[in-house]
């Protein structure tokens, strides 16, 4: 495994996502000194901190699997770490998403085995509950065939997949497996219902592929979903990056919060400060560079030319829970629409969904900490005394990119948002148009504003030559002493893989095997 050239006493990490704190916890724990510099007042990135008139909502990414990851970051920092890991409590969510379809049925998704097998054959009848147990059997084995070496491994060439017998039974096992072929068709050999194999299919989405186009491989997406459970930690997803930045702290690390990074200062072909707008300057051994793939090149580091991941467009705001208490009672619904490959095709064709599939997210369902209680807005001598409880809700409805169709998301957002919540008063979703309470909406404009690749959130897309090995590496090979982490490079896209991503960046200063293998 390459590695960067001595010395590395001293590393400054551009980012306090996840992927940066879990690099920067990782050499903390190995005794470099670690500065981390983050341009928002809050750490997270994309699990990030929205802060509201009277209450504190997660402004980024709300499906969390393996959180095991995260104690092993943590664990990295020794003692500091542990108090915060005990600390940090997670929840496991059943089920993990309510699904509900156009013909009426719905059906909940559960980790666990036994009452998903249930679920099923509730909802499909008793074939398709045989059907899933071998879906599941097969999710699991292409997880397995490829998560130490395709996943949580650094490689520095394709060729490492071939180099060592080991690697080789790995590589045949996945082939055998069908990982090179297509996720929809092997999914559909299994479960012929086509509702249930949406459950199992949609994920592709997030990896920037319609499922009949999605790698086998991706099936690992789809397990960790569905087999491995979703989880939720108390306080909210922002709960995570808090805890492993005050852990960074607590064990002599330093993170410089509202500290817009300017420029990357070199020497040759090294990387020797870290330059703030504010004019604050920071001597670095090595770096750790964690910002958007499309903001690369704005620090003299070569980016590739690559195709972007769909968008999003997502509303973040509350709802009062006398309204939302008729609805699902769920943390994650996709309420998915009749027109399933159509929908595909619009998002990838640069067109807004004719008929939508979306996510609704309610986390105070699993933590009721996060009710917001308000005053009911009446008149008289007892209104002041007078309370209504209020829940934070988000919808998300994905899109397409800038690249793909240039909208002018600044007018249209708005319009397409009354939209969407008129679609979903339709469906059954009573009172969210009037009720709605809207304090923020992100479109692929605002997320380009914040330098993301094509205002998509979801960087990358993982097409077989952005995949893998095949993705923007992480060592940067024009230069000896700058490391990529986060969703640009590899692993991918995703909490569990910008995890992992942050301990291969650190692997590559600290030279220890690079192995993630909390599963």
């Amino acid at each position: 495994m390459r590695t960067v050239t001595a010395p590395t006493d001293h590393v400054v990490v551009v980012g306090a996502g996840l992927a940066g704190l879990a690099a920067a916890l990782y050499l903390r724990g190995s005794g470099r000194r670690v500065t981390v510099l983050e341009r928002d007042i809050d750490p997270g990135g994309r699990v990030g901190v929205f802060r509201g008139p009277d209450y504190e909502a997660d402004s980024g990414a709300t499906v969390l699997t393996m959180p095991a990851l995260i104690t092993d970051a943590l664990a990295a920092v020794g003692a500091a770490g542990a108090a915060f890991s005990t600390s940090l409590r997670f929840v496991r969510v059943e089920p993990g998403y309510h699904a509900r379809f156009a013909d009426g049925r719905h059906l909940d998704v559960y980790a666990d085995r036994d009452a998903m097998i249930a679920e099923v054959q509730r909802v499909c009848g008793a074939e398709q509950a045989r059907r899933y147990v071998d879906l599941r059997r097969w999710l699991g084995d292409v997880f397995d065939a490829e998560y130490e070496r395709f996943m949580a491994s650094n490689v520095d060439s394709p060729l490492d997949l071939v180099a060592t017998a080991p690697a080789r039974r790995d590589l045949a096992r996945l082939v055998r497996l069908g990982g090179f072929g297509r996720l929809g068709r092997r999914v559909a050999h299994f479960v012929t219902d086509p509702d249930l194999a949406r459950v199992f299919t949609f994920q592709a989405l997030y990896a920037g592929m319609a499922p009949a186009q999605a790698l086998g491989v991706y099936a690992a997406i789809p397990h960790m979903d569905t087999s491995l459970g979703v989880y939720f930690p108390v306080g909210g997803m922002r709960a995570i990056a808090r805890s492993m930045a005050d852990a960074l702290r607590a064990a002599g690390g330093v993170v410089e919060t509202n500290t817009d990074v300017d420029r990357i200062e070199y020497a040759g072909r090294r990387a020797t400060r870290v330059c703030a707008r504010d004019g604050r300057r920071f001597d670095c051994d090595a770096l750790v560079l964690t910002v958007d793939l499309g903001q690369w090149c704005d620090f003299d580091v070569p980016a590739p030319k690559v195709r972007a991941s769909p968008s999003a467009v997502v509303a973040l705001g509350t709802i009062p829970t006398r309204v939302s208490a008729a609805w699902p009672d769920a943390h994650h619904t996709i309420d998915f629409g009749a027109a399933w490959t159509a929908t595909f095709a619009d998002i990838l064709g640069g067109r807004l969904m004719r008929d939508p599939s979306l996510l609704i997210t309610r986390p105070a369902r699993t933590d009721p900490g996060l009710l917001i209680e308000r005053a009911d807005g009446g008149s008289g001598a007892c209104a002041a005394t007078r309370k209504q409880s209020h829940e934070p809700l988000s919808v998300l409805a994905p899109c397409p990119n800038l690249d793909t169709a240039a909208l002018t998301w600044p007018t249209l957002g708005p319009a397409y948002l009354r939209e969407v919540l008129g679609v979903l008063e339709h469906r059954g979703y009573v009172g969210i148009r009037e009720h709605f309470t809207v304090d923020r909406l992100d479109t692929p404009q605002t997320w380009r504003d914040r330098g993301m690749l094509a205002g998509s959130p979801f960087s990358a897309a993982h097409l077989f030559r952005q995949t893998g090995p095949f993705r923007a590496p992480n060592l940067v090979r024009t230069r000896d002493n700058v490391v990529l982490a986060g969703c640009g490079t590899v692993p991918g896209v995703g909490v569990p893989t910008v995890l992992l991503s942050g301990r291969l960046a650190a692997a590559r200063i600290t030279g220890e095997a690079g192995r993630a293998h909390t599963r």
